[in-house]
């Protein structure tokens, strides 16, 4: 990433660009509590701040203390309202396409590029589309019938190929793991054929998940937006060739999608490109960062690695073939592991929350929120709630053991809520069910260096998370 003052400066210069184009509207309705911080800056810089726990950053949490759950701020030259009520926050995601829409960072639309209402937001009729192809190559039944043997396959291979090096940056790697899985699926790539090193492209994307859009040559947007470009070239190329010769079909996420173009008028090439460039930022990103906080988690309480072992040894001494490949049943009976892969979901919060734009004015509490402002629901907050969560710092698989449904839909969201659920969600924590099977049945490892977590806002490691990964003597 880049330095702190090269960072900062390019933060006021946005601010100021941004500031300058802004225009509030005067009104006399009663607003949200909260501040509006400095001229032209507003409250950003204290936003980004680092802060080097997993605990909320200190701006969200003394806004919490001072004005309640739901207060306004200022970022980037907007007025936002930030909210930490897990009620109000999920009747906001139940409103997608009537009083709010998505929306996104300048960082994000650039990076995306959106073009239009209908690409930008996926309303109606196209994200019902992007939802049921999704579901389609990555859901239950695709899971159960044809992506099992390879996830398992894929976490055999990758962590075998671990153990060869000195040590590895497990977010780095899980990342690559993650990503040319699904560039397969969706497109049929290959690492071992293919030129273009994809997992490197969307490290160096991930770097720029926060930055300011300021393309201009050494700065992180720059580099983010060359390998997006990159990235999504490689994928026209492939495009180009399926469109050449279709009588060769694999049945992959782009045949279908280039079958479909026949009948549904708003898919286009560039459209289908998107599609793809999306999901595989989505997968790749926040499944490689709870695999890395698995790791330190299980590095810092061995009684959890023992009970997650215990778990995993059942399921092997159980089969009636020794070893016969996993199975859907055998999935779907990893329960502590699961209680492990939400409880570090719940700590690590990848993003700070969900970020959505009113299109009508909203009334809360005698407040009412502008159409036109943003609302970021802050379901970090909400998942570090101590009156749901009993300690909630403490890394503890058990608490999920008899927890309500409901209680779990209100305070626990980290693949979103409502319509725009991610559609991917079983999809990442079945891949990272398989991966720990096979890691803590047949490997071992220690912690070389790294491990210490940054914010700013978004979840990071400082310097990394370096093991060395080695075979088990039995």
């Amino acid at each position: 990433m880049w330095s702190m003052s090269l960072y900062y400066v390019a933060t006021l210069v946005a601010i100021f660009f941004i500031a300058l184009i802004f225009k509030g509207r005067p009104s006399k309705i009663k607003l949200p509590p909260g501040s509006k911080g400095l001229p032209l800056v507003g409250e950003t810089l204290q936003l980004l701040m680092p802060s080097y726990s997993l605990d909320l950053p200190s701006f969200i949490k003394t806004r919490i203390q001072r004005y309640g759950l739901i207060f306004q701020t200022r970022l980037v030259g907007r007025p936002v309202v930030m909210s930490a009520d897990p009620v109000f926050n999920k009747y906001i995601v139940q409103q997608e396409g009537r009083l709010v829409e998505m929306w996104y960072l300048d960082t994000f639309s650039k990076l995306f590029a959106h073009e239009g209402e209908a690409r930008t937001n996926a309303a109606g009729l196209v994200h019902k589309y992007l939802r049921n192809i999704t579901l389609s190559h990555f859901g239950s039944e695709s899971l159960k019938e044809k992506l099992l043997p390879s996830i398992d396959d894929l976490a055999r291979k990758s962590i075998l190929r671990w153990t060869t090096q000195e040590s590895i940056d497990v977010k780095e790697a899980a990342l690559t793991m993650t990503i040319e899985f699904v560039a397969k699926q969706l497109f049929g790539y290959d690492s071992d054929t293919s030129k273009e090193r994809i997992g490197e492209k969307f490290a160096c994307i991930s770097q720029g998940l926060l930055s300011f859009p300021l393309n201009i040559p050494g700065t992180t947007y720059h580099s983010c937006l060359k390998s997006r470009n990159e990235v999504m070239e490689m994928m026209r190329a492939i495009l180009k060739e399926r469109l050449a010769s279709p009588e060769t079909y694999r049945g992959d996420f782009l045949d279908h999608a280039l079958e479909d173009v026949k009948t549904e008028k708003f898919l286009t090439e560039d459209f289908i490109l998107q599609i793809m460039f999306g999901l595989l930022f989505a997968s790749s990103e926040s499944t490689s960062m709870t695999l890395t906080l698995v790791f330190k988690f299980l590095s810092e309480n061995p009684d959890v690695l023992e009970e997650l072992e215990a778990e995993h040894y059942g399921i092997v001494n159980n089969r009636e073939v020794p070893n016969s490949p996993l199975t859907w049943t055998e999935v779907k009976s990893m329960k502590y592991t699961l209680q492990v892969i939400n409880e570090s979901l719940r700590l690590g919060n990848v993003s700070l929350g969900l970020l959505r734009k009113t299109l009508k004015d909203i009334q809360i509490n005698g407040f009412t929120i502008p159409a036109g402002w943003t609302i970021m629901l802050i379901t970090s907050a909400t998942q570090y709630n101590p009156d749901t969560y009993k300690d909630p710092l403490t890394f503890n698989p058990k608490r999920w053991e008899g927890m309500e449904p409901d209680v779990i839909a209100k305070n626990f969201m980290p693949f979103g809520g409502g319509t725009r659920q991610c559609a991917g969600a079983e999809f990442a924590k079945v891949l990272m069910s398989v991966f720990i099977h096979v890691l803590v049945t047949e490997y071992r490892w220690k912690k070389i260096k790294g491990g210490e977590i940054a914010r700013t806002p978004i979840l990071a490691f400082k310097n990394g998370l370096h093991i060395k990964v080695e075979k088990k003597n039995c």
